[in-house]
């Protein structure tokens, strides 16, 4: 079993240690007066953060239809299946937001610096774990080894994320 990232929503109470440090990656000359701005510059765990509320990421489709849309060849896949744009074939014709069928796509979702989360999957380690997870002072998020359990509201995002959270579906009773 690999690592990967669990976020525990519960314990999370939005102090944004993990957003900063991520900032610091992510976009350097951002400041943490910044971070307090709604027009924040910092997409890297924000963005996770968000998409992990909405359970709403990048399928990773296999055949990804972004990606062949693109007139540039601008988008590419890393071996971990994230997505990647190179900002001197990007014409920002948004062929790649209109091929992707679920929508997961907008417009500052691909900038030149990473702008979606990437997990840390080139830095952490066992002795060098996300920034995220370094910063979070209550322990909300994590880098362990962890499969889903629905009975303890544990669910898979992708191979490298793992959330807990209430289940939002509600099921229907049955009588």
């Amino acid at each position: 079993m690999t690592k990967r990232i669990f976020i525990d929503i519960e314990k999370c109470y939005s102090c944004k240690e993990c957003k900063a440090k991520c900032s610091y990656y992510y976009q350097h000359s951002q400041t943490f007066r910044d971070l307090e701005k709604e027009e924040s510059q910092n997409k890297g765990f924000e963005k996770f953060f968000s998409k992990v509320l909405q359970y709403y990421i990048c399928r990773r489709c296999e055949d990804a239809f972004c990606i062949t849309a693109c007139p540039n060849e601008a988008l590419f896949k890393d071996h971990n299946g994230i997505l990647h744009k190179s900002l001197f074939r990007c014409t920002s014709c948004k062929s790649c937001l209109v091929a992707c069928p679920f929508g997961t796509i907008y417009k500052d979702v691909l900038e030149y610096k990473s702008s979606q989360c990437d997990f840390c999957l080139t830095r952490a380690d066992d002795k060098n774990p996300p920034l995220c997870v370094v910063s979070c002072p209550e322990g909300a998020i994590q880098y362990v080894e962890i499969e889903p359990d629905e009975k303890q509201d544990i669910y898979e995002i992708n191979k490298n994320l793992v959330a807990k959270v209430k289940k939002w579906i509600l099921e229907p009773t049955k009588k």
